[in-house]
C-alpha cells in the first residue's frame, strides 16, 4: 500500500478512501492479538475525514485518502493521547502541527499507535497496553519507542506513520520491520502537540515503505511553526554540497554486533554495495560520536524526561512502569553544574565530529548491531536496550540528520538495516542517496 499506488487507484476509480479504511479496520481486527494501536479510530470517528474527501477530486490533494498512523505521544484532535500511560491520558482540542498539515493534504488518521511508555526505550515492550510484536516474527521485538507506528505500516494498516525520535525511536523500528525511517534534522518538523521526551532533542519521524513515500510526507510536513520555539526553517540551499563520493564508516574496532555474525556480514555487504555505486568507504574514528552517545542517559539530558513526566512521577509514580520510572527518576538529581559540564563536553564532541566527517558525503552505520526476542529483552531490559542504542543515541545530541533503509535479511527472515547520516538540513540529500542504494540492492 504505497502512496503512489493509492493515488493512482483513487484517480482510476479502482477503489475509494472509504473502501480502503474498511479494509484497514478488518486488518486491525485480524491482528487484534498484537497491541499495535492504543486507539484505532471507529467508523464514526473516521467519517468526517471521508466526507471531506468525497467533496473533492482525488487529484486535488497531495495525500488524498492516504491512511496514516500516529504515535500516541502526538496529538490528534478529539482522540485521547496517553504516551502509553493511562493515568496521563488527556483529550486534545487541536491536532499537532504536523498532523494538521497532513490532514489538510488529504491524509486520513487510522489511530494512535502503541509505544514504549513516555517514548523511553528502543524495544517496543515497555507499554501497559502490551508488547508490540515484530511484523515478521512475533517472537521478536518490534523496536521502539515508535513500535506501533512501524508495525502498522509493515502490516499495511497505514501507508505511512508518524513516530518520534530522541535516541533512535524513528530508526530502530524501521530496521526491525524492513521499512525506511526518516530522522529529520531537529526542528524542521514541528513538535507542537507532541508529548516531550527530551524537548531539546525530540524529532517527529516518518516511517514508510519506500523513499518516494517518505519524501512525499516529508515535503508536506516540513514547515516552519512559529508556535514551536524549537522549530527551524529548512535553508533554501540545504543539501547543495559538492560531492566527494566518499563516505565514513566506523573503525573495525568500533563496530559492535553483539554476537550477531549475520548482521556483521550484512553491514559489510551494504558498504560494498555503496562502493559498487562509485563511493569510497573511509574508515573513520567515531570516538566523538560514541562518547557523545554516552551523555544521553548518563548525562543531564535525562532531566528533560523528568520535566516532561514530572507531575505523574511526583503524584502517581506507581502508574509508571518500573523500568521507565527507574530511568526517568534519575533526572531528579541532575544539577545545573552537571548540565553545563556535559554541554561543554558535547560542544567538543560536535567540533571533533565535524572534523572527522569533513569531506564525506555521508556517514554509514548499522541501524542496530543486532535484534532480540521479546523474551530476551524481558529478562534483561536495560542492557539490551542500551545495546540497541549504540549507533543511534548520539545523532540528535550532535544535530545530525539521518535516514534508515533496509539492507537485507538474516537467514531466519528478520531484516537488517543501515543508517546514513550527515549534517543538519541534509535530509533530502540523504533520502536521495538512500533511494539509490535500495534500488541497486533490489537490482
Amino acid at each position: 500500500m504505497t502512496i503512489s499506488q493509492l493515488l493512482n487507484d483513487y484517480k482510476s476509480g479502482t477503489t475509494t478512501p472509504r473502501e480502503v479504511m474498511a479494509q484497514i479496520r478488518a486488518l486491525i481486527a485480524e491482528h487484534a492479538e498484537n497491541p499495535i494501536f492504543i486507539h484505532a479510530l471507529s467508523e464514526a470517528e473516521t467519517e468526517p475525514y471521508l466526507e471531506r474527501l468525497e467533496r473533492v477530486s482525488p487529484g486535488s490533494l497531495p495525500l488524498y485518502g492516504v491512511p496514516f498512523a500516529i504515535k500516541d505521544n502526538i496529538d490528534l484532535a478529539g482522540v485521547p493521547t496517553t504516551a502509553a500511560c493511562p493515568a496521563y491520558r488527556y483529550v486534545p482540542e487541536a491536532s499537532a502541527f504536523v498532523v494538521e498539515r497532513l490532514i489538510e493534504a488529504g491524509a486520513i488518521p487510522v489511530g494512535k499507535a502503541n509505544l514504549d511508555q513516555f517514548a523511553t526505550g528502543l524495544v517496543g515492550t515497555r507499554s501497559p497496553y502490551g508488547a508490540c510484536r515484530n511484523s515478521i516474527d512475533p517472537s521478536y521485538i518490534s523496536g521502539g519507542s515508535s513500535s506501533g507506528s512501524a508495525v502498522s505500516v509493515a502490516l499495511e494498516m497505514a501507508a505511512f506513520s508518524l513516530g518520534t525520535d530522541t535516541a533512535g525511536s524513528g530508526r530502530v523500528p524501521a530496521a526491525f520491520n524492513n521499512l525506511v525511517g526518516v530522522k529529520p534534522s531537529k526542528g524542521v518538523l514541528s513538535t507542537s502537540g507532541v508529548v516531550p521526551a527530551c524537548r531539546s532533542l525530540d524529532c517527529v519521524s516518518i516511517f514508510a515503505l519506500n523513499t518516494d513515500d517518505a519524501q512525499a510526507v516529508f515535503d508536506v510536513a516540513c514547515a516552519f511553526d512559529a508556535a514551536d520555539p524549537y522549530s527551524r526553517k529548512m535553508p533554501e540551499t540545504a543539501g547543495a554540497v559538492e560531492k566527494t563520493m566518499r563516505f565514513a564508516v566506523p573503525l573495525p574496532s568500533q563496530l559492535k554486533f553483539f554476537g550477531d555474525s549475520e548482521a556483521e556480514a550484512l553491514f559489510s555487504a551494504a558498504a560494498a554495495r555503496f562502493e559498487s555505486m562509485g563511493y569510497t568507504a573511509i574508515e573513520t574514528d567515531f570516538s566523538p560520536m560514541l562518547d557523545a552517545a554516552n551523555l544521553l542517559y548518563s548525562g543531564p539530558w535525562v532531566a528533560e524526561r523528568y520535566i516532561a513526566a514530572k507531575q505523574i512521577m511526583d503524584e502517581q509514580p506507581e502508574e509508571v512502569l518500573e523500568v521507565t520510572r527507574s530511568i526517568i527518576e534519575q533526572g531528579r538529581e541532575k544539577s545545573a553544574v552537571d548540565y553545563f559540564a556535559a554541554e561543554y563536553r558535547l560542544k567538543e564532541y560536535k567540533r571533533q565530529s565535524e572534523l572527522v566527517l569533513e569531506g564525506m558525503d555521508f556517514a554509514l552505520t548499522p541501524t542496530t548491531g543486532t535484534i532480540y526476542t521479546i523474551e530476551a529483552v524481558n529478562a534483561d531490559p536495560v542492557q539490551l536496550n542500551t545495546n540497541l542504542g549504540y549507533y543511534t543515541n548520539f545523532m540528535n545530541l550532535l544535530d545530525f540528520s539521518a535516514y534508515a533503509v533496509p539492507a537485507g535479511f538474516r537467514s531466519n527472515g528478520l531484516p537488517f538495516g543501515v543508517t546514513l547520516f550527515g549534517d543538519a538540513f541534509e535530509d533530502r540529500r540523504l533520502m536521495e542517496i538512500g533511494k539509490a542504494y535500495v534500488e541497486v540492492s533490489r537490482g
